[in-house]
């Protein structure tokens, strides 16, 4: 059987199962059926690899996720790994785990925001708990990546028109002043601030204004633009 293939059909499996994922990357497959009977205790879903490549192959999950992840590997090691993913999977919690721990390495690991470093052998109960901060973590920031998405997507449904209105009213201006700015009549405005409203799904100008702020939050955190356009406060 292709390990690839069978990589990917155990992906999909614990996917579908809903279960938080627990994804271990240790060449040393003792270590990793210790581990695969542990997180199964745990009522985790296990996703086992021998390499960072065989990782890295996989697509990112849509469920709480954490990596628990050896730092001595053959090729890529686990520190490189932990870097390669810092962007791109940002949700996803690293627990470190080595036979060879040394304090330069767990700072280094740490710094770059690993949640653990666990020497081996090391204590189940510590490692559970470990996994069990780094799902609810996961949680936290996949509810929070969906939500900005869901915003992204209402603010790319508005005009041109529309978000260049909403900016203004999220800034601050009085109907008649956009309505001058714009060149158009007050009661235009009025339509094109109702309808931002509207597709926002905004229950009032202060919940408009804290969209506005999540955007441009957003924005200025990856250095560009918020959906189809920056919103100006």
């Amino acid at each position: 059987m292709n390990t690839n293939n069978r990589l990917d059909r155990e992906h999909q499996a614990a996917q579908n199962t809903g279960l938080p994922i627990v994804f271990v990357v240790d060449d040393d497959v003792s270590v990793r059926e210790s581990l695969e009977l542990l997180i199964d205790f745990a009522k985790c879903q296990p996703v086992l690899f021998e390499s960072a490549q065989e990782f890295l192959d996989q697509p990112r999950p849509q469920v709480p996720s954490c990596l628990v992840l050896d730092i001595n590997l053959p090729g890529l090691n686990g520190l490189d790994l932990q870097s390669k993913i810092a962007n791109d999977r940002p949700d996803m919690p690293i627990i470190f785990i080595t036979g060879y721990g040394d304090i330069p390495r767990s700072v280094r690991a740490m710094k770059a925001g690993a949640v653990e470093f666990l020497t081996k052998p090391f204590d189940d109960k510590v490692l559970l708990k470990a996994i069990g901060d780094a799902h609810q973590s996961s949680r936290v920031a996949l509810e929070k990546e969906n939500f900005m998405r869901s915003l992204r997507e209402k603010y790319a449904s508005l005009t041109p028109r529309e978000q260049e209105v909403m900016a203004m009213v999220v800034a601050g201006l009085m109907n008649k002043v956009i309505a001058a700015d714009l060149s158009i009549s007050e009661i235009t405005v009025k339509a094109h601030r109702g309808k931002a409203m509207r597709k926002m799904k905004a229950r009032s100008l202060a919940e408009l204004v804290r969209m506005a702020e999540q955007l441009n939050a957003t924005q200025n955190s990856t250095g560009t633009r918020a959906a189809a356009g920056a919103v100006a406060l």
